[in-house]
């Protein structure tokens, strides 16, 4: 009888265990080593290396409350999910998401390839790195894995059974009150304002009535709109990078739902890298460089992800009436109205609500993060309020210029 027959919460020395027992990865000389290297809000990820080779392996762990607060419980098979949508990712789109070596249903765990030749993009981008192929990577990733989970493309029966698969009640409904709910009227009394702004945020955020509609309007959009395999936290935490490589991982909140949630997480999280890299390049050529190649990145994600759409649109379509003439750039047009809204929300959630982002929260300038958060939120209302309207790389860069001029 095996002691990881029974579902425990394992420290780095079991993992060791777990890894010898349960895994042929390594020799039977191996001198393991285990480190927790998780930093996320859910889940324990460890890393387990062997000193005498260069094998290395990813021992991802769900828990039964997340790691960002005890007040959210959990079922453990969320880790399930984050497998076997790893698994279908990476035949959707190969390359971009890591190898899944096991998932172990009792230890509800994940193993999976080492990327520690990679960097978190957040922090390369905190770090203000470049990575002129990122565009390219994740427009494709996305057309890969949002389009071909589709209607459009699969038959309508296996369609829907993956929607059954893939319901994520628990996950999803974290979503909703921090995405969709919270940062508009904190009634859960979870939102953490940056003090200097708090009149501010009261004004333009608790007060606005109108953009509250908005909200409301795009949260039941969410719940309702079972349109493709989204991951469902597509930000630059959670994705690893090199110059020549873009892995995407942690899709643990995927369901099926609006094809913009993704889209406009990812637009979202470079305009947060924007904000950090106006506020601390103090070298003025080196600022107007750095966030001239963002503003470039920003646009050519959208811009690549709607040219690569329509391509993969025509050589994927299925459905008979989606090959009717001019279907393929309506349907579109509504994922980038989604993608906008979506953009306006994460920038606004991650500004005043309970998970911040690094790129913000490490401006140490008490003035120059009001002005980014400022920014960020005045973008955000305009991407909400006027969604219909972004349609283009140019049209989410020209909000972001205007914001910037008014602070």
């Amino acid at each position: 009888m095996s002691k990881f027959d029974t579902y425990f919460l394992m420290n780095a020395e079991e993992v060791v265990e777990y890894v010898k027992e349960k895994l042929d990865i390594f020799d039977q000389a191996a001198d393991l080593q285990c480190k927790e290297i998780g930093d996320g809000n859910l889940n324990y990820v460890f890393r387990v290396w062997d000193n005498n080779s260069d094998k290395s392996v990813i021992v991802k762990q769900a828990g039964a409350t997340a790691r960002i607060s005890d007040d959210f419980k959990l079922s453990t098979e969320r880790i399930k999910i984050e497998s076997d949508v790893l698994q279908l990712e990476g035949v959707l789109a190969p390359g971009l998401v890591p190898i899944v070596y096991k998932y172990d249903d009792t230890m509800s765990c994940c193993s999976m390839e080492d990327l520690s030749d990679h960097v978190i993009l957040r922090q390369a981008l905190i770090e203000h790195q470049r990575f002129p192929l990122f565009a390219d990577h994740i427009s494709t990733f996305m057309v890969n894995t949002l389009l071909l989970t589709t209607d459009v493309v699969l038959e309508h029966k296996k369609k829907k059974s993956l929607v059954k698969n893939y319901i994520n009640p628990e996950l999803c409904e974290i979503t909703e009150d921090l995405v969709f709910t919270e940062p508009f009227n904190n009634y859960n009394n979870r939102n953490d304002v940056f003090p200097l702004n708090l009149e501010w945020v009261t004004k333009e955020l608790y007060e606005d009535k109108e953009l509250h509609v908005e909200a409301a309007k795009l949260k039941f959009e969410f719940m309702t709109n079972a349109q493709a395999l989204i991951h469902g936290d597509l930000h630059t935490g959670s994705v690893f990078i090199k110059s020549d490589s873009t892995k995407v991982i942690d899709p643990e909140f995927a369901f099926y739902g609006p094809i913009g949630y993704d889209v406009g997480n990812v637009i979202a999280n470079l305009i947060f890298a924007w904000a950090n890299a106006d506020a601390t390049i103090e070298d003025e050529e080196e600022r107007l460089s750095y966030t001239a190649w963002l503003e470039k990145t920003i646009a050519e994600v959208v811009d690549m992800f709607n040219e690569k759409f329509l391509q993969a649109w025509k050589e994927h379509a299925t459905e008979i009436l989606a090959k009717e003439e001019g279907f393929d750039k309506w349907y579109l047009s509504t994922v980038m109205r989604d993608t906008a809204a979506v953009a306006g929300l994460e920038l606004t959630r991650r500004t005043v609500g309970l998970a911040h982002v690094k790129d913000i929260t490490a401006i140490a300038d008490e003035q120059k993060r009001l002005r980014a958060e400022r920014i960020c939120i005045s973008a955000a209302k305009n991407y909400i309020k006027q969604r219909e309207t972004y349609q283009t790389g140019a049209d989410f860069l020209n909000t972001l210029k205007e914001a910037a001029k008014a602070y």
